[in-house]
């Protein structure tokens, strides 16, 4: 995830319409303790009301039904107070949103290949009618490529839009990083490094000779993953984004200067995850992508594409890593599953859950986007509150997403345009609109 338009990346204004929605949730649910109406009895009516306002009935004489509906479910006469309730309350929401048969029409059923067990939503314990209008809401981006909802480790929704196809191995951008957090631990349980508390010096030689910080010799492997060994976010200056493009990133590491102590701040940086993936190269003794395929991609039967490199030869641990939509879903459900595939551990148990911690909270210049606030930072996976749910998420430019939901046991993946090389307004716009898709649709889903 790279944009220089993060921050400001939500206006109050979207905060107080989004708080304004929260609050008429919170007035429904008033409403049906109040008239002792169960909600399932409103969401009949309300239903009925969108297939009406379908057939183009006046919306007051409309309204007044549904007031009459819910004083005959609740056994008493409308009050005026309640008229005026349901009318303000009502009407908002009929407006929000598609009609019943706008969701019928939607098509997001998976297609059965050996690669994935697929079932439905209902099967599965979702409501169809969320699930349908999230891909709804989809069709009407411009850049997003392919949805993938799983649930209970089956396929329960796909659909690939644009660009997009079920063949189409994706250019993940910034998720890659969790890939790469991912390799640093299955290294840590092969031996190959001995403790996230390494220095990073130690796996560069050739550099820790030329270093006039003393600082950057106390930085050790967890800084790196936690993005707090000091290193500045690469978009803050023209200098370092330059630094970044050149290819060229061991001399960095004495070139750039720490803008904090190590351990004291987090800042995102893109050259930390690099050197991370040079570093697990380097103690494994072998290229990243290499080492990737046999004790990761491999036994998780997912089919890796092109990885980029630096101008150096390794494989860019920060992004550029492809696979399809499918494939990536996969990489979610092993962190769901505890680091196991198929009843094999692939991953410890320990390091997905240290990997899924929150070690910052609220320190990165993006605080809010949609639905996602309260956005965090693990080891090289971000975290986010979304409505009554916490949400891990690998996050790559362009709006690549892998969501894991724990609670529900589900994952959501978003493939899209990955804006190779374009940090813009127009970039940021859409790789928004996909974050606060995803993050809309979770707010909908009810707790566990």
């Amino acid at each position: 995830m790279n944009t220089n338009k993060l921050l400001d990346p939500i206006t109050p204004g979207e905060i107080l319409r989004e708080d304004f929605r929260d609050q008429l949730g919170i007035g429904i649910n008033k409403l049906s303790r109040d008239l002792s109406v169960p909600l399932n009895r409103i969401g009949e009516i309300v239903n009925g009301k969108r297939a009406i306002k379908d057939n183009h009935m006046p919306s007051l004489d409309l309204l007044l039904r549904i007031v009459r509906s819910l004083s005959c479910s609740a056994g008493r006469r409308p009050s005026i107070l309640l008229t005026i309730s349901v009318i303000l309350i009502l009407s908002i929401l009929g407006g929000c949103g598609p009609s019943t048969m706008d969701l019928q029409a939607v098509k997001c059923t998976p297609l059965v290949r050996d690669d994935w067990k697929v079932s439905t939503p209902a099967e599965q314990g979702l409501d169809p009618m969320l699930v349908a209008e999230l891909y709804y809401n989809a069709a009407k981006l411009e850049t997003i490529y392919g949805l993938l909802v799983i649930k209970n480790d089956h396929l329960i929704a796909e659909r690939y839009f644009n660009k997009g196809s079920l063949e189409q191995k994706a250019r993940l951008q910034s998720a890659t990083k969790s890939y790469t957090s991912a390799l640093v631990g299955i290294a840590l349980d092969q031996g190959y490094l001995s403790s996230v508390d390494q220095k990073m010096l130690d796996f560069f030689p050739e550099i820790a000779g030329k270093i006039t910080d003393p600082r950057k010799k106390q930085i050790t492997i967890r800084h790196l993953l936690q993005m707090r060994a000091g290193y500045p976010w690469e978009e803050t200056d023209s200098a370092l984004w330059g630094g970044l493009l050149s290819g060229h990133y061991l001399p960095l590491i004495e070139e750039f200067p720490l803008v904090s102590d190590p351990g004291t701040m987090f800042h995102y940086s893109n050259l930390t995850s690099n050197w991370l993936g040079i570093i697990v190269a380097r103690a494994c003794g072998t290229d990243l992508k290499s080492y990737a395929e046999q004790n990761l991609f491999k036994p998780i039967d997912a089919q890796v594409g092109d990885w980029g490199r630096d101008r150096d030869g390794h494989n860019n641990g920060c992004g550029d890593l492809h696979f399809t939509a499918r494939d990536a879903a996969k990489f979610g459900l092993l962190y769901l599953n505890d680091g196991k595939m198929e009843g094999k551990q692939i991953i410890s148990a320990d390091w997905v859950h240290d990997s899924l911690q929150t070690y910052s909270v609220n320190e990165f210049a993006v605080k809010r986007v949609g639905r996602f606030h309260d956005i965090g930072y693990g080891y090289q996976w971000w975290s986010a509150r979304a409505g009554e749910h916490h949400v891990n998420f690998a996050w790559g430019h362009g709006g690549q997403l892998i969501v894991l939901l724990d609670d529900l046991d589900m994952i959501v993946v978003v493939t899209a345009d990955p804006f190779y090389l374009e940090h813009n307004d127009q970039s940021w716009k859409h790789e928004k609109a996909n974050i606060k898709l995803v993050g809309k649709f979770i707010y909908s889903l009810p707790k566990k």
